[in-house]
């Protein structure tokens, strides 16, 4: 961000189309943990068997870059599911995907700690999906993002009003987005209704394109961000079928979405 020429320095920064990533946590997750409470009671028998863990696993890592990596890659917008874990006495809040990934507090550290060392990038949390916890978790999760960022947060405001230049002079560099009624006690809490993400759910890249376009089309032209989410979601008898081969082998490395990945990206920078 630091890079890009001045004229867009005070574009709102909805404007701008920044890269973001789906799952951004589950590069890494505990197949020795319990199955996550997103997860249905079938599943949940199921991962009785060892080696379902082992299967859940193949589709539960939707990343192969950890935070750091992703932010040096360009990443600035991290979608983030969380949940509390059964038997935790002390509250701990972990990512989640199917099966728990790392605790929240170390991915924050690790994003902050980039953020101190280049104070002109601006990112975006979005904790858009909550498990398992009640006011007491809610309380605790907020209380460690206080903690990792302080001042690099950014209170919710006018999203016109929010550009590159306002943020760098107030030396904010994290805006954060609570899908849960919980954000109205924080002011640096912005409501999740000011980044909707709407969800194609196909496994068909036609579908899936014909659907960001019509959504782009329709968003808000103010008073929000959004988000196209370009992937492709793994029906059940897409599992069944691929149950070994796992979500990056089935979906990721299809020759549809190569073909079509292109065209995508050059629609999203017009």
């Amino acid at each position: 961000m630091a890079s890009l020429p001045p004229h867009l320095h005070n574009l709102p920064l909805s404007n701008l189309a920044i890269p973001g990533s789906h799952d951004s946590f589950s590069y890494w997750v505990d197949e020795k943990s319990p199955v996550g409470p997103d997860q249905t009671q079938a599943i949940k028998r199921l991962a009785r068997i060892s080696l379902v863990k082992k299967l859940m696993k193949k589709w539960s890592v939707t990343q192969n870059l950890t935070f750091r990596e992703q932010l040096e890659a360009g990443i600035r917008y991290f979608d983030l599911r969380v949940s509390s874990k059964p038997g935790d006495a002390d509250q701990e809040i972990y990512f989640i995907h199917g099966l728990f990934g790392i605790k929240v507090w170390d991915g924050l550290m690790e994003i902050d700690s980039f953020l101190t060392q280049h104070p002109q990038e601006i990112i975006f949390l979005d904790f858009n999906h909550f498990y398992a916890m009640d006011e007491t978790h809610h309380k605790c999760l907020v209380l460690r993002i206080q903690e990792a960022f302080g001042n690099k947060l950014c209170a919710a405001c006018s999203v016109e009003s929010l550009t590159l230049r306002t943020l760098w002079e107030k030396n904010c560099q994290v805006l954060i987005f609570y899908h849960c009624p919980f954000y109205k006690q924080y002011p640096f809490l912005w409501p999740g209704k000011k980044i909707p993400a709407p969800w194609a759910n196909t496994t068909s890249v036609r579908k899936l394109i014909l659907f960001l376009e019509t959504t782009l089309s329709e968003r808000a032209s103010r008073g929000s961000f959004h988000v196209s989410q370009a992937i492709l979601t793994p029906r059940v008898k897409t599992i069944a079928r691929g149950l070994v081969g796992g979500l990056k082998n089935t979906l990721v490395h299809s020759n549809h979405w190569n073909s079509h990945g292109p065209s995508l990206l050059s629609q999203e920078r017009s």
